[in-house]
């Protein structure tokens, strides 16, 4: 037991669980059951379930139940489910965010322009978190939070094991976005429909590569062999790409996977105007 609200138990299949309830540990002894009628959250933590039901006990339910809610409904938006680690891991910080507003602190997040480029959608949904957790408490969250929860949304959207691991994604993706545009010229246009896609695509390449299920479908020998002929400069783009990814990534790229690169690559310069595009 850690408090009286929140206790560290094993479920009916002996995982370590953390659970949270109005007086759920109220007189409760170590081995003892516990009333599951009183039972409001389940957390299934992967490890330190010791530190992180620390973590939970020391925030106070009615936040935590605002910030889980608020947090899973932008996710459902996305999509995307969300595990207990992530929830978590983002009612940590906006418990963090609340005590340092508490306390006049305000912290800079200078990311805020990469991530509204790159993850707009998930930057409307964390404004809109932002603005329900203010609507309904005292404590005035910053809009600065907004971006620190956008990186939170895309670590559930894309699975990445950490917020730090995805913001590091994001700042790969926005490598890869800036390469295109240094090769294509001024005529790129980073806001594009053709680029959306194209940022997308990257997103889901880096869960597959991070899972090592990358794309093997037999598409390389016929895409590559046309791409060559009809945009050897896309193509030669789409390598450049590859070969960025598999240093930052240390990892290869399979074939399959490059030749979706540069699938993207040919429908982005096939909607470019006719104008001299940069060093390719």
């Amino acid at each position: 037991m850690l408090n009286n609200n929140v206790v560290l138990a094993r479920d009916e299949i002996g995982r370590e669980a953390i659970l949270t309830g109005r007086g759920l540990g109220f007189q409760r002894k170590r081995g003892q059951s516990v009333d599951t009628s009183l039972i409001s959250r389940r957390y299934i933590p992967a490890d330190n379930a010791q530190s992180v039901a620390e973590v939970i006990a020391g925030i106070p339910l009615e936040r935590l139940a605002l910030a889980e809610r608020v947090f899973r409904q932008a996710a459902r938006k996305l999509g995307t489910d969300v595990p207990s680690s992530s929830v978590i891991a983002v009612v940590d910080h906006i418990n963090q965010a609340m005590e340092r507003v508490r306390q006049g602190l305000t912290m800079d997040y200078p990311l805020r322009a990469e991530v509204a480029h790159l993850h707009p959608e998930e930057l409307r949904l964390a404004e809109a978190m932002v603005e329900e957790i203010n609507a309904a408490q005292e404590i005035q969250l910053p809009g600065g939070e907004a971006v620190a929860l956008a990186l939170h949304l895309f670590t559930a959207a894309i699975g990445a094991p950490s917020a730090q691991a995805a913001s590091e994604q994001s700042r790969l993706i926005g490598q890869v976005m800036g390469l295109l545009e240094k090769t294509l010229g001024e005529a790129f246009d980073p806001d594009s429909v053709n680029a959306a896609r194209f940022a997308v695509h990257l997103r889901y390449f880096l869960v597959r590569a991070r899972t090592s299920v990358q794309i093997e479908d037999g598409t390389a020998s016929l895409v590559t062999q046309a791409l060559r002929v009809s945009h050897p400069d896309s193509y030669r783009v789409a390598l450049r790409i590859r070969d960025l990814l598999e240093i930052r990534l240390g990892t290869t790229v399979t074939a399959d996977e490059t030749a979706y690169l540069a699938l993207h690559v040919a429908r982005l310069t096939s909607a470019l105007p006719q104008t001299t595009q940069g060093d390719t």
